[in-house]
């Protein structure tokens, strides 16, 4: 979609906060310069709805093959911005955008780019686990299918190199035309993952992917996010700041739609730069 300047009404703000925030948000991005080829760049990025502004010039990079935590308290942006890096939010009306988002230095809102192709790169994992009302087997194999794909060796591969790869497949491997929701909470969020990456994408975004699962399910999706980094650039949403703290690499703290602070998660949860950073992680707001 292309940025609409005149629509939209920004909402008020100080032009000294609002100008600290755009130099956070830069400085964040140039501390990361270097450190790991940036996979997605965020690039002065704001977002509306309608008249209003949710995401103002958020201007950070995300390395590739690690895991960076979005976190802040509900209703600061974390999951509109996670929408927007495969475009799901185009399907909302009234919308539109200043800035860009890049993959590999390519525009996301590149008018010659099929928003199809762009979400073949990048894998969803959402709150609740979401299987089809399929079978194990067809679940994994759904998006093969659509692409024409329906060779049997290849999806026979598939599947397994998809269930291997979520830690699923020993303990579904002799039940994979039974129906997906006969699984467990934590087993469903875990076919869905492996239905997210069974096209290969590159990236991966998890919207609070443990939300509804108990803490031994959460730990075995850790283990597994531990485990996928090695193949994909993962980007996850979370409340909780225990998580934050045991799966990412870097961790992006927003508030109100701007980017507080994005350093190394250790850096954030053990000596932050801001004192509103330090003040939610602690949870003495939020």
């Amino acid at each position: 979609m292309t940025a609409n300047r005149d629509t939209p009404t920004r909402a008020a703000a100080p032009n000294d906060v609002q100008q600290r925030r755009v130099a956070v948000s830069r400085s964040a991005a140039a501390t990361l310069e270097g450190v790991n080829a940036q996979h997605i760049q965020v690039k002065d990025y704001s977002f509306f709805y309608g008249p209003t502004q949710v995401l103002f010039d958020l201007t950070m990079d995300f390395p590739e093959r690690h895991v960076t935590a979005l976190i802040g308290p509900s209703g600061c942006g974390k999951s509109t911005l996670l929408r927007n890096i495969n475009r799901m939010n185009d399907l909302i009306d009234g919308i539109s955008h200043q800035g860009d988002i890049q993959i590999d230095g390519s525009s996301i809102y590149d008018p010659y780019l099929e928003v199809i192709s762009l979400r073949k790169r990048i894998g969803m994992v959402f709150q609740k686990s979401n299987p089809f009302p399929k079978s194990i087997y067809e679940n994994i194999v759904y998006s093969l299918r659509v692409a024409g794909r329906n060779k049997k060796s290849e999806l026979d591969e598939t599947v397994e190199t998809s269930l291997k790869a979520a830690a699923l497949w020993d303990e579904v491997k002799d039940r994979l035309q039974e129906s997906a929701f006969s699984l467990s909470g934590g087993q469903m969020q875990r076919l869905c993952i492996a239905r997210a990456i069974a096209n290969r994408p590159e990236i991966l975004l998890m919207d609070e992917p443990c939300s509804a699962l108990d803490p031994i399910a959460t730990g075995k999706i850790e283990d597994l996010i531990h485990d996928l980094k090695k193949e994909y650039t993962i980007i996850i949403v979370t409340h909780n700041m225990q998580q934050a703290a045991r799966v990412s690499d870097k961790t992006a703290f927003l508030y109100m739609g701007q980017l507080i602070e994005y350093d190394e998660t250790e850096k954030i949860f053990m000596k932050p730069s801001e004192a509103q950073t330090e003040a939610y992680v602690s949870g003495r707001f939020g």
